[in-house]
Parts: C-alpha cells; structure tokens; sequence
C-alpha cells in the first residue's frame, strides 16, 4: 500500500530552513507546497532553491489558502509559541525548532491549546534520534550498563560578536537566553532523554566577552532520580569548538565526541575490567546515517500514519526546558533548584528576576 505524503510549509526560510528542506526531500514522505517568511523577496529566494511552488509572507495567510497536515517552524524563536497555537487553531500540526519556546510558562500555555486540538506540536530535538543514542538507551534499559553514576556533557562553541549583531541574537524576549537556551540545549536535551528524571541543579552563568543582554557561558551540576551525577557546560567563547557527552555507567563509559551533528563512528566505549561483552554488544548493532533532522522527521511521518503524537511531545521537552529554567534560577539566585519548584518569576521569564549583570 503506498505511503500518505504529508503536505508542509516552513515558515521562516533563514539558515536553518534549509535542513527542514532537505529532510522532507530525502524522505520521500513530505511535500513542500509553500515557503512562508515576512521577508518576500528572501521567501521567494528559498521556494526557489528547493522548488517550492507557492510563497506567503504570514502563517495565517497559507492555512487559510491550503490544505496542510505539517508546519514546520523554522523563525526566531520569540514567535514559537504563537505559530504553534496558530497553527492548532487550524488543526495542523507544527513541528517546532528549538527552543519551543522561550520560557516554561509559554510551554505550558501551549500544551493547554494542544490539549483542545486535533492537531499536535512537536519540537526538533533532532540528537535523540541519531545512530548510538536509542542503542545506548535500549542497553541502559536492558541493565547491560548497570547503574548510571558519572555524565558530563559539554557545548563549547564560538561564536563572535558579528553573529550577535543579528538584532534577535542575544536578547532575553527574541531568543530567552544564551548558550543554555540555543546552542547547549540540543547536547543536554540527548543528556536528559538517557538519563532520565532530573531531580536538583546548581549552576552559574555569566557574562564573560559578548555585547549581549543573555549570558555567554553557563555551567551546572546536576543530580538525577536514578542517583547519577552530572556536569553540563554552555558556551560560546571556545575558540576549539567541541560537542562531547560522556557517561560513566558501572560497566562501561560510553562517549560522543563531535560538533553539529554525528554518526556512529563518534562514539567510543570502553568496557570496565570484567565487561568486555559490553563493548562486543555495542560493536554488534550499528547504525547507518546521521543525526541530522532526517532521523526525526521519518519518526514524525510514522506516528502521523498511525494518527499519535508525533515526537519530541510537549510533554517530553518540558523537562529540558524546565531544566534550562532551573539553570538560569539557580545561577542568579544563587539557590538549588529542585525539579518542580522553579519559581515563579523564572517560569514566566528565564531572567526571572533579572540577570546580575543588568
């Protein structure tokens, strides 16, 4: 039986557009039927790159014109939340870029709209689906790495001050933070989904070298339900860029060492002395492809067919943006934050109260 095309629309057609492209034309499973951005002329630019046959310069103006199963969000990120609801007022369901949102109240908000919808929104969180991270869940599962004790998850990217004179770069009501909210949050939202429930952070965050309103390096310790430690580091002051994420399990350490995206050959296990069988398991089962938005968008198409909430739910990103709240709480307080008990000014704002440096 042949497989359903779902018709799309990107609306923001700014770098990151292009990978939504590309993954909806390797898929064979989407059509692109619109290209949606307040700027004409770039609109028209991107239709034409990746022969798209309509362009319209507002969301509202495509759901009204077409018949849409599939929006996908690709703007800054100030304007998320209100696409998304735009778009389950129309019943289509949006696939969101990261962050969802740009603070934890939005989130909840938005859940609230979804809840009176047919329609779905899912947020990009594209490391989860890449090749190693399900085989290191379903192992971690299954026991074959014993208890959880030791992470460390590093972003420590560069970026200089010409990429900060984007006007929306760097502001706490465009993007809702710094490092922490839009480059680290894809590395410790992988974190996250293996190691499970968050349950107390202790972070700093600074204003070190950018011109910037948000922070340019944050640092936290986490611990987690299941007893695990672990250290999450976000920057954008690292002339040697990395991505590295490093679990230290009773049996075994596996790692993940790379920059934007990855593939199988970046992760490394090294076995404890007795549990060689570990590393042989690992080496048994690999894995083709990347971790690019393709391994996500076909995961998308296949709960679209059997009529599910399509992922990463809401519902799963709320503990990672949660976590970047308590991140950002913990770090101008000067307070531990459990899980739960973000407070309040920090739900409705990631600055909360105000960043020290203001």
């Amino acid at each position: 039986m042949a497989q359903r095309i779902y018709r799309s629309a990107i609306v923001g057609t700014g770098g990151i557009a292009g990978a939504h492209a590309r993954a909806v034309r390797e898929s064979g499973r989407g059509r692109l039927v619109a290209a949606v951005d307040v700027d004409a002329e770039r609109a028209r630019a991107f239709a034409g790159e990746w022969d798209v046959p309509l362009v319209f310069t507002s969301l509202d103006e495509v759901l009204l014109a077409e018949e849409l199963d599939l929006v996908h969000i690709c703007t800054p990120p100030g304007p998320h939340a209100h696409l998304a609801s735009r778009c389950l007022a129309a019943g289509v369901t949006a696939l969101v870029e990261k962050p969802p949102v740009v603070s934890l109240a939005e989130l909840d908000r938005l859940a609230e709209a979804e809840r009176g919808s047919a329609a779905f929104v899912a947020t990009i969180f594209q490391q989860r689906f890449g090749p190693g991270a399900a085989r290191l869940r379903r192992m971690a599962a299954a026991g074959e790495l014993g208890r959880p004790l030791v992470a460390t998850c590093l972003t420590q990217w560069y970026r200089d001050g010409d990429y900060f004179a984007v006007p929306w770069r760097g502001s706490w009501d465009s993007e809702g933070g710094g490092p922490t909210m839009g480059h680290g949050i894809h590395q410790f939202d992988l974190l996250l989904s293996v190691l499970g429930p968050w349950r107390e952070v202790t972070a700093v965050a600074a204003r070190q070298a950018r011109q910037v309103d948000t922070e340019d390096v944050s640092m936290a310790l986490v611990t987690f339900d299941s007893g695990a430690v672990a250290t999450v580091v976000n920057s954008v002051l690292s002339p040697r860029q990395v991505t590295a994420l490093r679990f230290d399990y009773e049996h075994a350490t596996v790692e993940l060492e790379h920059l934007y995206s990855y593939t199988d050959a970046d992760w490394r296990v090294t076995p404890a002395p007795g549990h060689d069988a570990v590393a042989a398991r690992w080496a048994a089962d690999p894995a083709p492809g990347g971790s690019g938005h393709s391994g996500q968008l076909a995961s998308v198409y296949e709960a679209l067919d059997a009529g599910l909430p399509p992922p990463v739910t809401l519902a799963d990103a709320r503990p990672t943006v949660e976590f970047i709240a308590a991140v950002y709480a913990s770090a101008f307080t000067g307070e531990r934050v459990q899980s739960g008990a973000v407070p309040a000014a920090f739900v409705e704002r990631m600055d909360g109260t105000g960043a020290p440096w203001r």
